[in-house]
């Protein structure tokens, strides 16, 4: 919950625009702005004070406590003009709180946290456990020392600017012990232990089992990512209970399911009991990994039966792959999330001239791996590979990754064994149909019409299949100095449904500093004016010019006077 405070009527009108646009994340507080703040301090995880820092200053400093436990807090000023972090940059999350109340109310995000003025990701900002001496480590890499990076365990990280050695070190692990001097320690969540049980076990014997597998196997318990078992002990109240201590959700598999993977100690008890020859190895096992604690019963000390079992997996890392629409060029149409899987991908890869555009949004320390034209498919491949090793990956296409572009052939090499986010973007199309005004009111379909890809024979059949069905058509890869031919065919087959006079948009470079854009007509259209970096847009018989703009109804009951 965020706390709202405010001493002053263009505090308290900033303050319930914030409320208005977040109710269910916010709570005001009334009443003299020294209570609001401590009652607000000690009841929810973040604070935006609409008053002066110095006096936010002094109402908060005697409530600090710890870095990692303190909301995070920030200060909007009277005039609304700038959105303060102020306390718990990180722990608190108070430089993403500033960034987003300054989108919403149009206030500059004021962030001094050091690592995020210069780009770096923060180590208390990976989502991950961390221990040891984070800001020694941090003022190393902020000064261009040498850190480096022992990745016992593959995990995708954001990037960070590491050495191959050096006096300071990230050591990524699940394995138990304690930072060395100059040393941090990141946790990656991938341990699974499989946990079978009686009915009524107590939640005592399911934790202390759990935490004697780990410190036996030297594992760390901060590295365990879930307690799995059988769907039959779903709501089994020990392991539920055990598993809410530990921090950790359970995962359930069918018995049948868990029947089919093959473990070291299968038994006839659980068999019998939940149809399932393996329950704590077979469960952890269930997605994959390497068996690092075979099945082990608990001890009780009252001398009866055990009544739970467990067994520990690493599970295999599971890599990133981010497949990232940059949009058809200018800045301002690049996503937010597009930007944002710009920043936390370690390895990008794409074309050459893209990776130019959005080469200033990177992170320090991000691998780029760059190609030239007619390599698609190598950079799919490439960027696969690189997300079957653990990384984080951003792919990047032009305008919507998706729309003749990298998803295709990404997705083509892509598996089940990394993780796949598809960032949409603004495609060409679209880009280029609000230049014109509004020609794709209605039914529309894109088509390409280079045929290095697709025989012309298809191609030819899809046009005649959008000139039958009346259908706009946007047509990309239009023209270029070896393929002058299949505009001019394909203009031809939209003539014999289409009227001379309909309406035609071309656009060159859409929404980059050279752009360029005019509505002539079917039958006016030069298409040696047409290259590849155009996009022509073909109007339906019910398509209009109206003051120099295309609009093509969203109905056929065209009004006479529109016309």
């Amino acid at each position: 919950m965020i706390g709202l405070i405010s001493a002053t009527a263009a505090g308290a009108a900033a303050r319930d625009r914030l409320a208005a646009a977040w109710p269910d994340r916010t709570r005001v507080y009334e009443g003299l702005a020294g209570d609001a703040v401590r009652a607000a301090f000690a009841e929810c995880e973040q604070l935006v004070c609409f008053l002066a820092t110095g006096a936010v200053v002094r109402l908060v400093a005697p409530l600090l406590g710890d870095k990692a436990s303190d909301p995070g807090v920030v200060c909007v000023d009277e005039g609304g003009r700038f959105a303060v972090s102020l306390v718990g940059g990180h722990g608190g999350g108070a430089n993403e709180l500033a960034v987003e109340v300054g989108e919403l109310l149009g206030a500059q995000p004021v962030v001094t946290t050091a690592t995020d003025a210069v780009g770096l990701a923060g180590l208390d900002t990976l989502g991950l456990p961390v221990e040891g001496d984070v800001a020694g480590v941090t003022r190393a890499l902020l000064d261009g020392e040498p850190v480096a990076l022992d990745a016992e365990v593959p995990w995708p990280l954001p990037p960070l600017p590491f050495a191959a050695q050096g006096a300071h070190t990230v050591r990524l692990t699940d394995r138990a012990g304690h930072a060395a001097g100059g040393e941090v320690l990141l946790r990656p969540p991938s341990l699974v232990v499989g946990v079978g049980a009686s009915r009524g076990v107590p939640t005592d014997e399911v934790l202390e089992l759990v935490e004697a597998a780990l410190k036996d196997a030297g594992l760390s318990p901060r590295s365990v990512a879930a307690l799995a078992t059988v769907d039959a002990k779903r709501d089994e109240p020990g392991i539920v209970a055990a598993a809410a201590r530990l921090g950790v959700p359970v995962l359930t598999y069918p018995a049948e399911e868990l029947a089919k993977v093959e473990v070291p100690n299968p038994s006839g008890a659980p068999l019998a009991a939940v149809g399932t020859p393996s329950v704590a190895e077979a469960a952890a096992l269930a997605r994959g990994g390497e068996l690092l604690v075979p099945k082990r019963k608990s001890a009780r000390a009252d001398g009866h039966a055990s009544m739970a079992t467990c067994a520990v997996v690493r599970r295999p890392a599971r890599g990133r792959l981010a497949v990232v629409g940059l949009g058809p060029g200018a800045r301002d149409l690049l996503t937010p999330r597009a930007r944002a899987e710009l920043r936390r991908a370690s390895v990008l890869v794409g074309l050459d001239q893209y990776v130019d555009q959005i080469r200033d949004l990177l992170r320090p320390g991000t691998r780029i791996l760059a190609s030239g034209l007619g390599a698609e498919e190598e950079r799919a491949r490439t960027a696969v590979a690189e997300a079957r090793r653990g990384q984080a990956v951003a792919l990047i296409g032009s305008g919507d990754a998706g729309v003749y572009a990298m998803a295709s052939p990404a997705l083509a090499e892509a598996s089940d064994d990394i993780d796949v986010i598809g960032v949409p973007g603004v495609t060409a199309a679209l880009a280029a149909g609000a230049i014109l005004g509004a020609p794709l009111g209605h039914d529309h379909v894109s088509i390409s019409l280079s045929d290095l890809h697709t025989p012309w024979e298809v191609i030819e059949r899809r046009v005649r299949a959008a000139a039958e069905a009346d259908l706009v058509v946007t047509f990309y890869n239009p023209r270029s100095r070896g393929r002058d031919w299949q505009l001019p065919k394909a203009l031809a087959i939209l003539a014999g449904h289409r009227e001379p006079a309909t309406p035609v948009g071309v656009v060159r470079n859409a929404s980059r500093p050279d752009e360029a854009a005019r509505v002539t007509t079917l039958a006016s259209l030069d298409p040696a004016t047409v290259d590849m970096m155009t996009v022509v847009t073909v109007g339906n018989t019910a398509t209009r010019e109206i003051a120099g703009r295309m609009v093509t109804p969203r109905g056929y009951r065209w009004q006479e006077g529109a016309r």
